[in-house]
Parts: C-alpha cells; structure tokens; sequence
C-alpha cells in the first residue's frame, strides 16, 4: 500500500518523528531519540498481509452499564514467542516482524485491537464502523440486548528493539523519548472523532499475562468512557472539584511518600487494594501527558525510572506490574480530574501473588493484604539502594 509519508517533524527534547505505514494500511510511527545515529531512510514493509480484521462490537450490559467489547481476532495474536520470531523487534530475512527498520522508540496500530481501527472519516483505510456510537448520551441509554461498533484505536509501543527487557531498564534519554512518544499519541488520539478516553499502559511479566517478552506498553482509545473514570467523576461531584490538589497535600504529609521532585510526588496511597501500589501525581493539575511541560517531562523520566527499579529492588527477581497512565477524558471533566499513574502488582511475597478471588472478583469488595506504610516503607528501603537517575 502506497501512502505517501509526511515529512519528519521535531518533537520536544530533540525527538524526531517519522510517520509510514505498515503493508496493510496500519499507521507506523518512529520516535528517534535526540542524536540518534539511526538515519533518515527506513525500510518498506514488504509483507503480504491479510485484510485488516473487522472492527469489533460491544455489547452493554444491562445491569451495570458497562460495554464489553468482543473482539475475537484477539485470539490469533502472538504468545511468548521465541525470540528470533519476536513480532516487536526489526525485520530479519528469517522475522517478518511488524516493524521493517531499526529503531529507537516505534508506535503502530496493534493488528488485532480490542477497539477500532478507527473511524473510516478518521482514517481513509480503516473497515468501517457499522453502528458506531452516538454520543455519550446514547451509550447510557437503557434498553436489552443494546450493542454498538467498538470504534476508536489501539497502538502498541515499542520502548526498544532489543527482545527483553522493560520501560525501567530503558536508559533516561530513552525514557524521556518515550514520554514525548506518549504526550505526541495523547494529543492526536484525543483529535479523533469517536474517541473519549486515552489510556497508556504498560503490562510487566508473565503473572501479570503479558504474552510478549519484548519491552513495550500499549494505548488503547476509548469510544466510551471507563467504569473507573465514571466512578471518579461522581467522587468529585460528592468530593468537590478540588479533590486531587486535596489529595496530594494529604499523601505529601504522610508516611507514605516515596520519592518527591520538584514537580511530582509518589506515594503508597493511604487506601491501596494491591499489595504494591503506587501513585506518581504531578504537583499542578494536568489532565493528561500532552498537556505535561518540557521540565516536568525531563523530571518525570529520571524520577519514574528509580522507581521502577526500586520495585524490582524488592526482590530477588523482576516484580510483575500493571502501570497505568490516567489522564482525564477528551470532552468531559479536564478541570478536574488530574493526570496520574497507578501502578499496581499482585504480588505480597517474594513466592506468593495475591489473587482476586471470591470478595474481591465477585462483590468488588476489596482486603488489603499489606498495610500501606509498612509497604511504603519496605518501598523506601527498595529504592534507597537504587543510584540516583538523571537525564
């Protein structure tokens, strides 16, 4: 498929953006870091691949609200593949991989997403959306058997070419290249029609069911927004639209503070379900990583980094994790809900995961295993062994 490419374009910290597309239509974006000795031609995408799936639907359950989305070509994707066939890293004459030329940090459309491909007006190649949603208000609209397109766009995001590994092994220009990938995916996510809701993730080990070894994380574009995000607007219409500067004065007095920058804090919170869990919260509201300044991004890539390996500090062996980037919704609530990360690991010992079983799973009824400041403190002492981070 010829689709002529835009020219490059240079993002904050020095990364420079190039934009192609994969051999069935799928964007492809390259994020060089600043000095990156990779140069400007990058190869084609040769493959003869199948027609891009058709876009999923969602299903409304009636006695939540919430929509579930079916999206059975999921099942064919790849599972913990050895790692001369690892999908994320550079095409070899043996590897048809997904991405055709050496890299620094890569973002594509995932092949077989759980929402989209997007909007055909959105994206001249895209299966069409049948019966994609109308509106907020037509999401919450009772009614049985009630079920919609599942519009909207999930990327996946290579945080390196190398097989293993994850974003707190990266080195910090590598993570800084990444948060300017996550802020640039932000801002044009949120520009497509139909989306509601952005939300970068990064799934860490096989506990966790991640089925790639290769370091990477993921955003899925929401046409609807979550039940977590709706649950958290009606906490600031109870709480009040004050809620999160609130909530990070409390956390900073506390025994609970983990690392603190000029620009971000983290802390155990003073309610955590998980075993391990941890809040990263900028010091002035943000809704999201695009809105984020060129100091609080070069704050962000060093102190996340110690972090990280202040967890894998824990224990003898690297900690399975779910990070989770909250940002505050497209068209709703921007005033007011902040910009966060909530990472979260099941695990409570160094042998022994938490599961969620029958209170948890069932009632949405959470028992925390570990208080929070003696897992605040155990954190501390993790990460006082861990060299300082700088850019």
């Amino acid at each position: 498929m010829n689709i002529p490419a835009p020219a490059p374009e240079t993002l904050g910290f020095g990364v420079t953006k190039r934009t192609t597309h994969l051999a069935d239509g799928r964007e492809l974006i390259y994020f060089d870091d600043p000095g990156s000795e990779l140069g400007e031609d990058r190869g084609v995408d040769a493959r003869a691949l199948d027609p891009r799936p058709a876009t999923a639907t969602m299903r409304r359950d009636v006695l939540t609200g919430d929509w579930i989305s079916v999206a059975a070509a999921r099942q064919n994707r790849a599972f913990l593949p050895p790692a001369e066939l690892d999908p994320l890293a550079p095409q070899t004459p043996t590897n048809p991989s997904e991405i055709p030329s050496r890299y620094d940090v890569a973002v594509f459309e995932n092949r077989s997403p759980s929402f989209g491909p997007a909007l055909r007006e959105a994206y001249g190649d895209a299966p069409a959306a049948d019966d994609p949603p109308r509106g907020l208000a037509d999401l919450d609209a009772p009614g049985l058997g009630r079920t919609r397109t599942s519009v909207g766009r999930c990327e996946v995001v290579c945080f390196s070419p190398e097989h293993a590994g994850s974003f707190g092994t990266q080195t910090p220009t590598r993570a800084r290249t990444v948060i300017e990938a996550w802020a640039d995916r932000t801002a044009a996510l949120s520009a497509l029609p139909g989306i509601e809701q952005v939300f970068p993730f990064e799934n860490r080990g096989e506990a966790i069911g991640v089925t790639l070894a290769h370091p990477h994380g993921q955003i899925y574009s929401y046409p609807y927004l979550t039940p977590r995000t709706q649950r958290l607007l009606a906490a600031i219409d109870r709480e009040g639209p004050e809620l999160f500067a609130r909530i990070l004065t409390f956390e900073q007095d506390s025994e609970r503070v983990l690392l603190r920058g000029e620009h971000w804090t983290a802390f155990v919170p003073f309610a955590a379900r998980w075993p391990l869990e941890v809040h990263l919260m900028p010091h002035r509201h943000v809704a999201d990583l695009a809105g984020t300044t060129a100091d609080e991004r070069d704050e962000l890539a060093p102190l996340y980094l110690r972090l990280l390996r202040g967890i894998d500090a824990l224990y003898d062996s690297p900690t399975p994790y779910i990070a989770a980037w909250h940002q505050a919704p497209v068209h709703v609530g921007r005033d007011a809900v902040r910009l966060r990360l909530e990472l979260t690991s099941p695990r409570r010992a160094a042998d022994k995961l938490k599961f969620l079983a029958g209170s948890e799973a069932a009632m949405g009824a959470w028992i925390g295993d570990v208080p929070p400041e003696t897992a605040a403190e155990r954190l501390r002492e993790a990460i006082s062994t861990v060299p300082e981070v700088t850019l």
